[in-house]
């Protein structure tokens, strides 16, 4: 396997990796992805994304924007596969940018990152299509339950592919959960991949996903306080302008980098660069052809 190659050909001819490339690139990421943390530190400078979804081209130009992975420290939030027509190609680059720049990149899991959802959403489908097996999609799913579900910016940024859980007080709790699993519908581990903030509410309330938890802002602030945490960073939810800020103070961010999700919601994308001392600067993404 020459990484090299590898990366060349998916940039910039979007050459999916064989089947071969792809087992041997699995099995050296699980050697990687298991020994790094439930929540993985990581040092600012950073960018944080969210949400691609198979959307290749606009992947492509959210490196170009945010700069070469050599230069810039990425975070992606999950939302990798399922939905754009490109998931094959997304998750290929990032896991072979993953193998060859381990400290450079971080990709948290999100709820698409698994078997249940994955094949409601299409990249099963993509998969079969692209590989005329489901081999390739057994092996990154296996290869999905390694990593990890949030990361820690300067021990004052939690980034969390969606929210928060009655079940889980501290990040020392989710530092204890037994993440190598299947995301189930309940519980701390599905509350972290399914959650969403409201506005609205106080305390916890029902999710309409059918997964997870709604939580107020009161929710927000005591976990914020209790962790010594400035800000969460999370995806999940699609935001017309590319990010948002749900609650009156800017403790929590949504942030959204596929543009015209699904080809008809007109949304920006958006990243979210976070500099030395933690100031924090948006890029706005359109969707490229």
């Amino acid at each position: 396997m020459n990484l090299d190659e590898l990366i060349h050909d998916l940039t910039h001819e979007r050459k999916q990796l064989s089947i071969k490339d792809l087992e041997e690139l699995c099995e050296k990421l699980k050697e990687i992805f298991i020994k790094e943390s439930n929540i993985q530190p990581i040092p600012a400078p950073v960018t944080i994304c969210s949400n691609i979804h198979g959307q290749f081209s606009d992947l492509l130009e959210l490196f170009r924007v945010s700069g070469d992975i050599t230069v810039t420290n990425y975070v992606f939030l999950g939302g990798y596969v399922s939905i754009g027509p490109d998931s094959v190609q997304v998750i290929e680059l990032l896991l072979c940018l993953k193998l060859k720049y381990p400290e450079k990149i971080t990709l948290i899991r999100g709820k698409h990152e698994t078997r249940n959802i994955s094949q409601v959403y299409g990249f099963f489908q993509e998969i079969e299509v692209k590989y005329s097996s489901p081999d390739a999609w057994k092996m990154l799913m296996d290869l999905f339950d390694y990593l990890p579900i949030g990361a820690l910016i300067n021990e004052r940024i939690f980034c969390v592919s969606s929210g928060l859980s009655p079940e889980l007080d501290t990040l020392d709790q989710i530092r204890l959960i037994d993440r190598k699993q299947e995301i189930p519908y309940e519980g701390g581990l599905c509350d972290l991949t399914w959650s969403d903030p409201n506005a609205d509410i106080q305390g916890w309330g029902v999710s309409p996903r059918g997964a997870g938890y709604l939580f107020g802002q009161d929710i927000l602030e005591k976990f914020n306080h209790t962790n010594n945490l400035e800000l969460i960073a999370r995806g999940h939810s699609v935001v017309m302008s590319g990010y948002d800020y749900p609650f009156e103070k800017d403790n929590l961010v949504t942030i959204w980098s596929g543009p015209n999700y699904k080809s008809y919601m007109r949304n920006l994308g958006a990243v979210m660069s976070i500099d030395e001392n933690l100031d924090r600067k948006v890029m706005c993404l359109k969707e490229m052809p």
